[in-house]
């Protein structure tokens, strides 16, 4: 594993479970992060998932125990073990008492011996083996020589005929935000927003037309539940208000799920009441049907008209009744931005606006990182530079509980 030095290096190590198929899905995560991934694959691993599969999702050859015993300059296992952060994807109960054990007669329990850096494990099994004394003895003293573990959770397990239990794989968006927080342990550590209530905005709304048809736009909501989910992570009591999206909700986090700007409004207004701070990232159509057909109509000629009528606007509703709440809002403009985002934080009360630019390259909708500019109603501006939308959201939130001190003070 190697590679420039402020990269983060994240080490995969796929264990022999049914669940090794989320394994690319995962490393296909953690990449989006912005880390280098290493990967190292047992001999029952690739029963389920191919090397191709795996090297292709991390960018990287795998290792194997054929592998290990090839000729090289040094040990395979000491060179993969220069990590910053391993995860045991997948992990059966074989992984876990071998490691428990201090054994290393495979190169994924001889590279975990040599590790010195955070181990998280991702158990997957059926219930009944999860639940064993044995298995649990063995998390045990993994959780106490210092490894962290996530999940395993209840759901469908992937094997025919068992059912569904305690022992499902955690999904790999949750395996990417929790190796994320072991690599940034101030992070993961910080606790400065317990008690406070956090309402989010996330995803697109659809204005429907008639019951098949809506007007919409890409909005994958990926921010908003990056800041739902770092608002967690740090101690708030956070509301997540989504539209249409496929993005599983974050650990902690209570979810509505919504669809017209009418439901955004509703659901919003009803958990503002309470919150300290909003943060409004979804993107909400500005006009709906004047006339909502209630039955599909037939395709007609070349042209159609469409009465719309204008939305509500949300942010500026809240910014009405904001108290000492803090409002944040976000902007997408292809021109004058700084301008127009000064001016709309002035007329909606907001206590600024993140501002973005969706023709920049690598930020438009859908991707996973963004660049903006906070602006004030002042028009004092601040940019930021290209950052994952985690790290925008950990700057949002740092920004705005200072306001919140500044406001409320010790209170």
């Amino acid at each position: 594993m190697s590679a420039p030095t402020d990269i983060p290096q994240v080490l995969v190590m796929v264990s022999g479970s049914v669940a090794a198929i989320k394994a690319p899905a995962t490393l296909r995560r953690l990449r989006e992060q912005g880390v280098q991934t290493g990967v190292i694959a047992t001999q029952a691993a690739l029963h389920f998932v191919t090397e191709l599969s795996l090297s292709t999702a991390g960018n990287c050859r795998v290792a194997t125990d054929q592998t290990w015993f090839a000729p090289q300059p040094q040990a395979q296992h000491l060179t993969l073990a220069r990590c910053d952060a391993a995860v045991i994807v997948g992990a059966g109960a074989d992984a876990l008492a071998r490691a428990a054990q201090g054994r290393a007669e495979d190169l994924l329990s001889a590279t975990l011996l040599s590790v010195r850096a955070p181990v998280l494990w991702v158990p997957a099994m059926n219930e009944a083996m999860w639940q064993h004394p044995a298995v649990q003895r063995n998390v045990a003293q993994l959780r106490a020589d210092g490894h962290h573990f996530l999940g395993p959770v209840s759901g469908a397990f992937g094997t025919a005929g068992e059912g569904a239990g305690m022992g499902r794989m955690a999904e790999p968006e949750d395996i990417a935000a929790q190796v994320v927080e072991l690599l940034n342990p101030s992070q993961s550590t910080k606790q400065d927003m317990a008690g406070l209530k956090v309402v989010v905005s996330a995803g697109p709304t659809r204005e429907y037309l008639d019951p098949v048809r809506f007007i919409s736009n890409p909005s994958s909501g990926k921010m908003g539940f990056a800041v739902a989910q770092v608002a967690a992570s740090r101690g708030a009591e956070v509301v997540l208000v989504s539209g249409p999206v496929n993005m599983s909700t974050p650990t902690g986090v209570r979810r509505r799920d919504v669809e017209s700007a009418l439901d955004m409004q509703r659901a919003v207004e009803e958990a503002a009441a309470a919150a300290d701070l909003v943060v409004m990232t979804a993107a909400i159509a500005d006009y709906r049907a004047a006339d909502l057909k209630t039955e599909k109509e037939a395709k007609g000629g070349e042209t159609k008209t469409i009465e719309l009528v204008k939305n509500p606007d949300i942010l500026a509703g809240l910014g009405e009744k904001k108290g000492e709440r803090v409002l944040v809002g976000f902007a997408m403009e292809t021109h004058a931005g700084v301008e127009r985002a000064a001016d709309k934080a002035r007329r909606k009360n907001a206590d600024f606006i993140l501002l973005n630019y969706p023709t920049q390259e690598g930020t438009a909708f859908g991707s996973d990182d963004n660049q903006v500019t906070l602006v004030r109603a002042d028009g004092s501006s601040q940019p930021w530079p290209r950052l994952s939308k985690l790290e925008v959201a950990r700057r949002l939130l740092d920004e705005a509980l200072e306001i919140h001190r500044q406001r409320v003070g010790d209170r």
